[in-house]
């Protein structure tokens, strides 16, 4: 006879477990679009999280009922943000994956990755401009009120070039885990 566990409220143990698991899961799926991780994606995540076992691509389908081609996509997703890795298991011809669960390094990465594309289209889209600007000015067509907006416009484009230098310095002490010497990590309590 297969009895369930029931806790002191009647629930059964694995049930509560369970919800309890998805519903964190359901709120980090929600809060990594931040990051621009969908929260299919991020679902997917916390499925790996949770599982004790690495996971091949149809049970991973199997338990979020997504088509093994939007699983697959999304696998690849969280193995270029270094959430994910494939792991090696003697006998088990299929690809195996499993969570990186070190949160700190993971957000290094998916920061890093993230601010760094972002810094770059910005800055190369300021000297863009800055170069069209200088071009403004230079040309004796130009009208004297257009050339004083050119020059007011030119320090906000250099302040914004500052901040964006700050940036690039900040994910740079991410990347080089410098940050945690400012802001340090807590001791591991797993």
């Amino acid at each position: 006879m297969n009895r369930k566990s029931q806790g002191s409220d009647g629930v059964d143990e694995n049930e509560k477990l369970e919800k309890t698991r998805a519903r964190f899961i359901d709120s980090m799926a929600q809060n990594m679009n931040l990051y621009g991780i969908t929260p299919s994606v991020g679902r997917l995540y916390g499925l790996l999280y949770y599982s004790e076992e690495p996971m091949t691509l149809d049970c991973m389908k199997d338990e979020l009922g997504m088509s093994k081609t939007s699983m697959s996509t999304s696998v690849r997703q969280l193995q270029e943000l270094n959430m994910v890795e494939k792991v090696w298991k003697k006998g088990t011809r299929k690809d195996l994956y499993t969570s990186v669960d070190d949160w700190y390094e993971t957000f290094a990465d998916l920061f890093s990755i993230k601010w760094r594309n972002g810094i770059t289209l910005n800055m190369t889209t300021i000297h863009k401009c800055l170069k069209e600007l200088d071009e403004l000015l230079e040309d004796e067509q130009t009208s004297i009120e257009t050339k004083e907006a050119v020059k007011i416009d030119k320090e906000k484009l250099m302040y914004a070039l500052e901040y964006y230098d700050w940036l690039n310095r900040f994910v740079d002490s991410i990347e080089s885990k410098e940050i945690f010497d400012l802001i340090p990590k807590k001791k591991d309590t797993r």
